[in-house]
């Protein structure tokens, strides 16, 4: 079997470079041969990539621990859940699902383009082929997943306790499904750049992949934000760790991208920043890749020391020169006919959302990479910790929830001052009140205030939007409210999609100023019977119990929870010790709307007496219901356009009775 998929990898490896030679030299000749086999070339690394992950998927099943890969992530007593996930849980297999990703995309690709962008697909294929050459040969010759053990052991080493946890399950994936998603755009894009078909039928042709790549990294980083919330046991959800933001990067680049890919589409304007944009955000997917495989950064996330670190630099170097070089070459092409009328318009509002979410993730790579940097030069290692990230980072973000509460109520090209005045009066008003009311119960923190005074200026602002489009359809149409409601959304997918997403953004500020602006936190040693108290509820300490797992044994606390002398939760804070591992520290929590109670048995005695570390996380479901508002804004974006549906359908009738027509004239005569 191994034998098998050493073979189909190398085979792929062959076909991808073929593929990608054929892709762009059909492409430059404009010979349809050429671009039919580079077609043929993908589907065939596809299948051997298919091959390749189905006999790994078998042997990690089977547990055939002769296999290195298996033996390292797998055990006998790991449940089959967790089993099948170790396929992305390690260095190798993690690279070998990547592969195939995007390996499928690139079939997708040219299923959906089978009879358009001509143009484009030859050379999309290329760079999508190109980049699939370099997994292959790193899968190959560097971090093979089907190396033997010429002894193989009686049982695996398991998956690290930590990973085995539903959210990381879903989060590797799910980023991956990001980072290989925004491989389309950019293969696109470059394939403007070489074709010399610059207008913005690439930016048509993969708005949805663009979108549901950025969807793909939101829910992605949510699930780790989680992981980290429930399996890390210090309180928090988010350290300002290099891996965490070397997810977050990404993401921040891609959202500058969608919003600045509508002044291009609306006017014209921004076709140099657009490509510079992709471009970025396509170089830190594989920047994420360098950081969480290499172990040049210490990282609680990452995959440890490897020798792959050198290879991801090598390949994001010729990534950058070469695809900032093709921009050089087509600049005057790309040159904007049009230019910012007005301050006040909604251009100017994308422009300044893109600069500062640019300025963001500028800072955040600055400081994640500042580390390897000082090393470099003064041979200290200098950490960049959590202060420098929020001092950045809260300042901008505010700017940016501002940003998102106003574009919305600006013209295109040029508002007046008196639709400005008309447009801005209610939510500020409202917001205004929200200030005053959040003074007067104490609140005193600049940063708070302007928090949620900002929350609910987006939030009335997109209210109003709703409503305001609502009302106006009902009045045109004679249609009854909610009737109104649901086919203005059903035929606006993009734009109200996208204020959703923004309800789910100002829920994910509530979330976060909520959980560390007001987070209490209490340590306690107590023996049974005794108990604490914490804002307001009472903790009590009832008992310490032992308990054998599958390959571990475990010490739990119970705890119950009462408030105004009402019990409303038991809660088992737990203490696992493996024999292979280090021990892992399982929290529990009750959680509300409201609050999260969030208790650590960080340490006990033989007496049953217990060291508990406790957390009141005011407001921090707000971020996960946020999160998922906004995956759910992104997907309505992404739905179908019935309205160019019906008017395709309406072409192809009137193209059919034409037909119908002219036949039964025929006939007559």
């Amino acid at each position: 079997m191994t034998l098998l998929g050493n073979n189909a990898l190398l085979i792929a490896f062959i076909m991808s470079l073929y593929s990608a030679g054929t892709g762009i030299m059909g492409g430059k000749l404009k010979n349809p041969r050429l671009l039919e086999s580079a077609r043929r070339g993908a589907l065939a690394t596809f299948y051997l990539t298919t091959l390749a992950v189905g006999i790994l998927l078998f042997a990690l099943i089977t547990r055939d621990f002769s296999i290195e890969y298996v033996a390292n992530y797998t055990s006998k007593s790991l449940p089959m859940f967790y089993t099948i996930s170790a396929l992305w849980a390690g260095q190798a297999g993690s690279l070998l699902f990547w592969a195939w990703l995007l390996t499928l995309f690139t079939v997708i690709i040219i299923i959906q383009n089978k009879k358009v962008n001509q143009q484009l697909l030859p050379y999309a294929i290329g760079v999508l082929m190109s980049v699939s050459v370099f997994f292959f040969l790193l899968l190959i010759f560097t971090t093979n997943p089907f190396t033997k053990i010429p002894l193989p052991p009686a049982d695996g080493m398991g998956m690290n306790p930590m990973l085995i946890n539903p959210g990381m399950v879903f989060h590797p994936p799910l980023l991956y499904l990001g980072y290989v998603g925004f491989t389309v755009p950019f293969a696109f894009a470059l394939a403007a750049l070489l074709s010399g078909n610059l207008d913005t039928n690439w930016i048509q042709t993969t708005r949805r992949w663009t979108i549901m790549s950025w969807i793909f990294l939101t829910a992605g980083n949510l699930f780790g934000a989680y992981w980290a919330y429930v399996e890390l046991g210090w309180g928090g959800y988010w350290a300002w760790d290099p891996v965490e933001n070397a997810g977050i990067l990404p993401w921040i680049t891609g959202t500058a991208f969608l919003h600045s890919v509508m002044i291009q589409e609306k006017r014209g304007m921004l076709k140099i920043w657009n490509m510079v944009l992709i471009i970025l955000t396509f170089a830190l997917t594989i920047f994420g890749t360098f950081v969480t495989r290499s172990g040049v950064i210490s990282s609680v996330h990452s995959f440890g020391v490897s020798n792959l670190g050198p290879l991801f630099i090598i390949f994001l170097g010729i990534i950058l020169i070469t695809s900032f070089y093709l921009l050089f070459l087509r600049k005057e092409m790309l040159s904007s006919k049009h230019e910012l009328d007005s301050f006040l318009s909604k251009e100017s509002t994308f422009l300044f959302n893109n600069l500062l979410l640019v300025g963001l993730a500028f800072a955040i790579f600055w400081g994640t990479i500042f580390p390897i940097i000082s090393e470099a030069v003064r041979g200290v290692k200098i950490t960049v910790g959590p202060p420098f990230f929020n001092q950045v980072a809260v300042p901008i973000g505010l700017a940016l929830l501002f940003l998102t509460g106003v574009c919305p109520l600006i013209a295109w090209q040029k508002t007046t001052t008196k639709n400005l005045q008309k447009n801005f009066l209610i939510p500020t008003s409202l917001s205004l009140i929200t200030l005053g009311v959040l003074y007067i119960a104490g609140i005193r923190s600049l940063y708070t205030l302007m928090s949620f005074t900002l929350a609910a200026f987006v939030a009335v602002t997109i209210f109003l939007e709703f409503v305001k489009g609502t009302l106006t359809r009902a009045r045109i149409h004679s249609e009854n409210f909610l009737v109104a409601f649901w086919r203005l959304v059903d035929r606006n997918k993009r734009r109200y999609g996208g204020y959703i997403i923004h309800i789910g953004v100002v829920m994910v500020f509530v979330g976060i100023t909520g959980s560390t602006v007001f987070q209490k936190e209490k340590v306690a040693t107590l023996h049974p019977g005794e108990s604490m108290a914490l804002g307001s509820f009472t903790l009590h300490y009832d008992d310490l119990t032992s308990k054998q797992g599958p390959d571990y044994q475990s010490v739990i606390a119970q705890i119950h929870v009462e408030k105004d002398g009402r019990q409303i939760a038991i809660l088992n804070p737990e203490k696992r010790f493996f024999e292979n591992r280090q021990p892992t520290t399982e929290v529990d929590i009750f959680k509300t709307l409201k609050q999260d109670i969030y208790v650590i048995l960080g340490g006990y005695e033989k007496d049953k007496q217990a060291t508990f570390k406790v957390f009141i996380n005011p407001l921090v479901g707000w971020l996960w219901y946020g999160g998922m508002t906004m995956v759910l804004g992104g997907l309505l974006a992404i739905g179908p356009n019935n309205r160019k549906r019906r008017k395709n359908l309406k072409e192809k009738n009137r193209e059919k009775s034409k037909h119908y027509n002219r036949k039964a004239v025929m006939t007559d005569a």
